[in-house]
Protein backbone atom coordinates (compact mmCIF):
# COMPACT_ATOMS: atom_id res chain seq x y z
CA UNK A 1 0.00 0.00 0.00
CA UNK A 2 1.34 3.40 -0.91
CA UNK A 3 2.36 5.65 1.91
CA UNK A 4 0.22 8.69 2.52
CA UNK A 5 2.08 11.64 1.08
CA UNK A 6 2.61 14.71 3.18
CA UNK A 7 2.10 18.05 1.49
CA UNK A 8 5.19 20.20 1.79
CA UNK A 9 5.97 23.74 0.74
CA UNK A 10 9.26 24.31 -0.94
CA UNK A 11 10.84 27.27 -2.66
CA UNK A 12 13.06 26.92 -5.73
CA UNK A 13 16.08 29.14 -6.04
CA UNK A 14 15.41 32.19 -8.14
CA UNK A 15 17.80 34.65 -9.70
CA UNK A 16 17.36 38.23 -8.58
CA UNK A 17 17.53 39.36 -12.21
CA UNK A 18 14.15 39.69 -13.87
CA UNK A 19 12.25 39.53 -10.59
CA UNK A 20 11.45 43.16 -10.04
CA UNK A 21 8.82 42.50 -7.41
CA UNK A 22 11.21 40.52 -5.25
CA UNK A 23 8.44 38.06 -4.31
CA UNK A 24 9.51 34.49 -3.74
CA UNK A 25 7.48 31.96 -5.71
CA UNK A 26 6.46 29.00 -3.57
CA UNK A 27 5.47 25.68 -5.08
CA UNK A 28 3.93 22.59 -3.53
CA UNK A 29 4.98 18.96 -3.69
CA UNK A 30 2.24 16.39 -3.39
CA UNK A 31 4.71 13.54 -2.85
CA UNK A 32 8.15 13.82 -1.29
CA UNK A 33 10.55 12.22 -3.81
CA UNK A 34 12.89 10.90 -1.10
CA UNK A 35 10.32 9.56 1.38
CA UNK A 36 7.20 8.67 -0.61
CA UNK A 37 9.01 6.07 -2.67
CA UNK A 38 5.89 4.01 -3.40
CA UNK A 39 4.92 6.71 -5.88
CA UNK A 40 6.84 8.95 -8.26
CA UNK A 41 6.39 12.04 -10.38
CA UNK A 42 5.76 10.57 -13.83
CA UNK A 43 8.17 13.04 -15.42
CA UNK A 44 11.10 11.64 -13.42
CA UNK A 45 11.18 8.23 -15.17
CA UNK A 46 10.92 9.95 -18.55
CA UNK A 47 13.90 12.13 -17.66
CA UNK A 48 15.83 9.01 -16.71
CA UNK A 49 14.75 7.29 -19.92
CA UNK A 50 15.84 10.27 -22.01
CA UNK A 51 19.31 10.23 -20.45
CA UNK A 52 19.72 6.45 -20.69
CA UNK A 53 18.43 6.39 -24.26
CA UNK A 54 20.61 9.27 -25.44
CA UNK A 55 23.80 7.90 -23.88
CA UNK A 56 23.07 4.39 -25.16
CA UNK A 57 22.59 5.81 -28.65
CA UNK A 58 25.90 7.68 -28.35
CA UNK A 59 27.58 4.41 -27.35
CA UNK A 60 26.06 2.72 -30.41
CA UNK A 61 27.09 5.45 -32.84
CA UNK A 62 30.60 6.04 -31.50
CA UNK A 63 31.47 2.53 -30.35
CA UNK A 64 32.25 3.75 -26.82
CA UNK A 65 30.70 0.68 -25.24
CA UNK A 66 31.97 1.40 -21.67
CA UNK A 67 29.15 3.97 -21.54
CA UNK A 68 26.75 1.03 -21.39
CA UNK A 69 28.57 -0.36 -18.37
CA UNK A 70 28.41 3.00 -16.60
CA UNK A 71 24.68 3.23 -17.28
CA UNK A 72 24.12 -0.30 -15.98
CA UNK A 73 26.09 0.52 -12.83
CA UNK A 74 24.16 3.75 -12.27
CA UNK A 75 20.80 2.01 -12.63
CA UNK A 76 21.90 -0.77 -10.28
CA UNK A 77 23.14 1.71 -7.67
CA UNK A 78 19.89 3.69 -7.80
CA UNK A 79 17.79 0.53 -7.51
CA UNK A 80 19.85 -0.75 -4.59
CA UNK A 81 20.45 2.38 -2.52
CA UNK A 82 17.55 4.63 -3.50
CA UNK A 83 16.79 7.74 -5.52
CA UNK A 84 19.35 9.91 -3.75
CA UNK A 85 22.04 7.83 -5.47
CA UNK A 86 20.37 8.03 -8.88
CA UNK A 87 21.96 10.87 -10.86
CA UNK A 88 19.02 11.41 -13.28
CA UNK A 89 16.70 11.46 -10.25
CA UNK A 90 18.81 14.14 -8.59
CA UNK A 91 18.79 16.14 -11.82
CA UNK A 92 15.02 15.98 -12.08
CA UNK A 93 14.00 16.47 -8.44
CA UNK A 94 16.62 19.07 -7.55
CA UNK A 95 16.89 21.03 -10.81
CA UNK A 96 13.99 20.43 -13.20
CA UNK A 97 11.01 19.87 -10.92
CA UNK A 98 11.56 23.07 -8.88
CA UNK A 99 11.49 25.08 -12.11
CA UNK A 100 8.72 23.36 -14.05
CA UNK A 101 6.54 21.99 -11.26
CA UNK A 102 5.37 18.54 -10.28
CA UNK A 103 3.85 16.23 -12.87
CA UNK A 104 1.19 13.57 -12.37
CA UNK A 105 1.92 11.14 -9.53
CA UNK A 106 1.98 7.44 -10.43
CA UNK A 107 2.84 4.06 -8.96
CA UNK A 108 6.63 3.70 -8.83
CA UNK A 109 6.68 -0.08 -9.30
CA UNK A 110 6.30 -0.22 -13.12
CA UNK A 111 9.15 2.24 -13.86
CA UNK A 112 11.28 0.54 -11.21
CA UNK A 113 10.76 -2.79 -12.96
CA UNK A 114 11.66 -1.12 -16.26
CA UNK A 115 14.91 0.09 -14.66
CA UNK A 116 15.67 -3.47 -13.55
CA UNK A 117 15.18 -4.70 -17.11
CA UNK A 118 17.32 -1.86 -18.44
CA UNK A 119 20.12 -2.63 -15.99
CA UNK A 120 20.07 -6.31 -17.00
CA UNK A 121 20.21 -5.51 -20.71
CA UNK A 122 22.93 -2.90 -20.31
CA UNK A 123 24.96 -5.18 -18.06
CA UNK A 124 24.57 -8.03 -20.54
CA UNK A 125 25.67 -5.75 -23.38
CA UNK A 126 28.77 -4.77 -21.41
CA UNK A 127 29.65 -8.40 -20.68
CA UNK A 128 29.14 -9.26 -24.35
CA UNK A 129 31.65 -6.59 -25.36
CA UNK A 130 34.12 -7.78 -22.74
CA UNK A 131 34.06 -11.38 -23.99
CA UNK A 132 34.41 -10.35 -27.61
CA UNK A 133 30.77 -10.72 -28.67
CA UNK A 134 30.49 -7.15 -29.91
CA UNK A 135 27.56 -7.92 -32.23
CA UNK A 136 25.42 -9.06 -29.28
CA UNK A 137 26.50 -6.05 -27.25
CA UNK A 138 25.66 -3.77 -30.15
CA UNK A 139 22.16 -5.19 -30.51
CA UNK A 140 21.42 -5.06 -26.79
CA UNK A 141 22.69 -1.49 -26.50
CA UNK A 142 20.66 -0.37 -29.49
CA UNK A 143 17.56 -2.08 -28.10
CA UNK A 144 17.91 -0.20 -24.81
CA UNK A 145 18.43 3.07 -26.68
CA UNK A 146 15.35 2.53 -28.83
CA UNK A 147 13.02 1.52 -25.99
CA UNK A 148 14.26 4.23 -23.62
CA UNK A 149 13.89 6.99 -26.21
CA UNK A 150 10.47 5.64 -27.18
CA UNK A 151 9.36 5.90 -23.55
CA UNK A 152 10.89 9.35 -23.12
CA UNK A 153 9.26 10.82 -26.23
CA UNK A 154 5.88 9.08 -26.29
CA UNK A 155 5.30 7.88 -22.73
CA UNK A 156 5.04 4.26 -23.90
CA UNK A 157 7.24 2.37 -21.45
CA UNK A 158 7.52 -1.23 -22.60
CA UNK A 159 9.00 -2.40 -19.30
CA UNK A 160 6.14 -0.74 -17.42
CA UNK A 161 3.57 -2.43 -19.65
CA UNK A 162 5.24 -5.80 -19.08
CA UNK A 163 4.97 -5.23 -15.33
CA UNK A 164 1.27 -4.36 -15.58
CA UNK A 165 0.59 -7.37 -17.80
CA UNK A 166 2.35 -9.66 -15.33
CA UNK A 167 0.30 -8.12 -12.51
CA UNK A 168 -2.92 -8.92 -14.37
CA UNK A 169 -1.75 -12.50 -14.83
CA UNK A 170 -1.30 -12.69 -11.05
CA UNK A 171 -4.89 -11.53 -10.60
CA UNK A 172 -4.06 -7.92 -9.72
CA UNK A 173 -6.35 -5.66 -11.70
CA UNK A 174 -8.72 -2.74 -11.42
CA UNK A 175 -12.24 -3.64 -10.35
CA UNK A 176 -15.37 -2.01 -11.67
CA UNK A 177 -18.20 -0.92 -9.37
CA UNK A 178 -21.46 -1.22 -11.29
CA UNK A 179 -23.77 0.43 -8.78
CA UNK A 180 -23.63 2.49 -5.60
CA UNK A 181 -26.39 2.80 -3.00
CA UNK A 182 -26.39 6.48 -2.07
CA UNK A 183 -28.40 5.78 1.08
CA UNK A 184 -25.64 3.53 2.41
CA UNK A 185 -23.14 6.33 1.79
CA UNK A 186 -25.29 8.89 3.57
CA UNK A 187 -26.02 10.87 0.42
CA UNK A 188 -29.22 11.77 -1.37
CA UNK A 189 -29.92 12.52 -5.00
CA UNK A 190 -32.85 14.77 -4.13
CA UNK A 191 -30.76 17.89 -4.61
CA UNK A 192 -29.76 17.00 -8.16
CA UNK A 193 -26.75 15.26 -9.63
CA UNK A 194 -24.46 13.45 -7.19
CA UNK A 195 -20.90 12.42 -8.03
CA UNK A 196 -19.41 9.62 -5.92
CA UNK A 197 -15.63 9.52 -6.06
CA UNK A 198 -13.40 6.87 -4.52
CA UNK A 199 -10.15 8.72 -4.17
CA UNK A 200 -6.67 8.61 -2.73
CA UNK A 201 -4.40 11.49 -1.67
CA UNK A 202 -1.96 10.62 -4.47
CA UNK A 203 -4.55 10.17 -7.22
CA UNK A 204 -3.81 12.84 -9.83
CA UNK A 205 -6.88 12.00 -11.93
CA UNK A 206 -9.05 12.38 -8.83
CA UNK A 207 -7.78 15.90 -8.20
CA UNK A 208 -8.38 16.78 -11.85
CA UNK A 209 -11.97 15.51 -11.57
CA UNK A 210 -12.56 17.49 -8.38
CA UNK A 211 -11.37 20.66 -10.10
CA UNK A 212 -13.87 20.12 -12.92
CA UNK A 213 -16.87 19.48 -10.67
CA UNK A 214 -19.18 22.45 -10.12
CA UNK A 215 -19.59 23.65 -6.53
CA UNK A 216 -22.68 22.71 -4.55
CA UNK A 217 -25.47 25.17 -3.86
CA UNK A 218 -23.71 26.20 -0.69
CA UNK A 219 -20.72 27.24 -2.78
CA UNK A 220 -18.47 24.36 -1.74
CA UNK A 221 -18.23 20.64 -2.25
CA UNK A 222 -19.60 18.57 0.58
CA UNK A 223 -17.72 15.34 1.42
CA UNK A 224 -19.79 12.34 2.37
CA UNK A 225 -19.79 11.32 6.03
CA UNK A 226 -17.48 8.39 6.83
CA UNK A 227 -19.08 4.96 6.69
CA UNK A 228 -19.69 3.13 9.94
CA UNK A 229 -17.34 0.22 10.71
CA UNK A 230 -20.03 -2.40 10.07
CA UNK A 231 -20.85 -1.25 6.54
Amino acid sequence: MARRARQRDWAPRRSSRGNSGGDEVRLTRTADPWRDTDVIDSRAPRTNQAIVGTLSLIAFVTGWWPILGLLAAQLAIGLTFGRRYCLPCLLYFEVLQPRFGEGPIEDSRPPRFANVVGAIFLGSATIAYLVGQSAIGLVLGLLVAALALLAATTGLCVGCEIYRFAARLRGIRARRIDSVDLAELGASSAGGEVVVEFTHPLCTDCRSLEAELPPSRSGRREPLPPASPDT
